[in-house]
């Protein structure tokens, strides 16, 4: 059951959060790197507003969410004071882009030319620049979204032609498998990471790599991950019951 917004739940968010950073802080120290290397991105898809509202309060700004109804549904539900905003995690389709040009700050799963182009042309009359990153499908799996290793560099390329697409890095969801099958997927974006750089003389750019989520952040973070998706571990179990 998804926790909802009762003063326990909130309290139990609170040690939730707590939890996590200690995870990420022992993670970096055990990786030897510093913590302000690597940031939480909350994933609250599922979760009502109030609950991302609560976790706001502890000082996060960015949400992480897969679908595109509820990325409208919880902009709508926003007060003028609420300082938060979101990322778009998840698979998107063309005729969608224009929500997500409109109202996402981030878009973690970018994995065709179609969906870049279809953003950059929603996103130029806006006068608004989107960081993206590549999706990538490190494990091979024919059910996940994400562009094939050996097709990153000619995306990359194609990318420079969309003005409007501030392209940071790559992300990918790793095999739910032993802990050296997830590394592996781990390693190859890392290497896919230094591949591009060298080829495209991108220098210290494209420095994100979004890996890692609940269960294995702590391994992400000691193979180079900058940015984790955590949801189950702040917010509860999801009701995917309720969800759109």
């Amino acid at each position: 059951m998804a926790i909802t917004n009762s003063p326990e739940d909130r309290s139990a968010l609170g040690a939730r959060l707590q939890a996590v950073e200690q995870r990420l802080a022992a993670a970096c120290a055990a990786a030897g790197r510093d913590r302000s290397e690597v940031r939480l991105l909350p994933v609250s898809k599922t979760h009502p507003i109030e609950l991302v509202r609560e976790a706001a309060a502890h000082g996060h700004r960015l949400f992480g969410e897969n679908k595109v109804q509820e990325l409208q549904r919880k902009c709508a539900e926003r007060d003028e004071d609420d300082d938060f905003g979101f990322s778009m995690i998840g698979h998107l389709q063309t005729n969608k882009a224009k929500v997500v040009a409109e109202l996402a700050d981030e878009f973690q799963a970018l994995d065709s030319l179609r969906i870049a182009e279809a953003l950059d042309r929603r996103l130029q009359p806006l006068g608004r620049r989107l960081p993206v990153l590549i999706q990538v499908n490190t494990s091979g799996e024919p059910q996940k979204h994400g562009v094939a290793p050996d097709e990153v560099m000619g995306l990359a390329r194609q990318l420079a032609a969309c003005d409007a697409l501030d392209v940071r890095g790559l992300m990918t969801v790793a095999i739910k498998a032993d802990q050296q099958q997830v590394g592996a997927c781990f390693d190859r974006l890392v290497q896919l990471q230094r591949e591009l750089r060298d080829a495209l003389a991108l220098g210290s750019s494209w420095s994100e790599l979004s890996m890692g989520m609940s269960g294995d952040l702590e391994l992400a973070i000691a193979h180079g991950s900058t940015c984790v998706r955590v949801g189950t571990a702040i917010f509860g179990a999801r009701d995917y019951g309720t969800a759109d």
